[in-house]
């Protein structure tokens, strides 16, 4: 995959992957504001399928510090199993994190939340169904703006944990 510069659109996604050297490609969109969906939004105006559209999700853990939230990747037409996260992080229960939180621990929005270059990297969990696929899109770190990239890049990337940790 040819790498393509961030630099029109420069995130902190994109320039951690143009400093690491990652090959990747950068999707922009108009994004709706009135969307009940950012994740089903980027499938249809990429023009992919929804299972290979991936949608960052903040989990509190119960942990103290910096292990109090962790982030799971899966599908943007599935959801995340809470119990397939607590066990793929090695903790009792997760529950999802408050928006304001996950904004504030990412450096994001909610709706553009990308697992890369991240203000305050967590530990991650990348679905399993990722590495069945040549290449996923997750956020470039703003609505409106994706990235498509190989699971492997971005699990290497994240320091993510391959887990199934996504349900129907």
């Amino acid at each position: 995959m040819p790498k393509r510069s961030g630099a029109k659109g420069g995130t902190p996604a994109t320039a951690l992957l143009d400093r690491t050297g990652t090959p990747y490609r950068l999707h922009a969109y108009g994004h709706d504001p009135g969307t009940a969906s950012f994740g089903l939004e980027a499938a249809a105006a990429l023009g992919v399928a929804p299972a290979a559209v991936f949608k960052t999700l903040l989990v509190a853990t119960g942990l103290p510090g910096a292990e109090a939230l962790a982030v799971g990747v899966v599908p943007v037409d599935r959801s995340l199993d809470l119990k397939a996260m607590a066990a793929a992080l090695g903790v009792k229960k997760v529950e999802m994190a408050d928006p304001a939180a996950a904004e504030r621990r990412t450096g994001y929005v909610v709706g553009g939340i990308s697992p890369l270059g991240q203000r305050n990297p967590s530990r991650t969990v990348l679905d399993a169904s990722a590495f069945a696929l040549e290449t996923v899109y997750v956020s470039g770190g703003r609505r409106g703006l994706d990235i498509e990239l190989a699971a492997g890049d971005l699990a290497a990337l994240t320091g993510a944990v391959s887990a199934p940790i996504a349900s129907a």
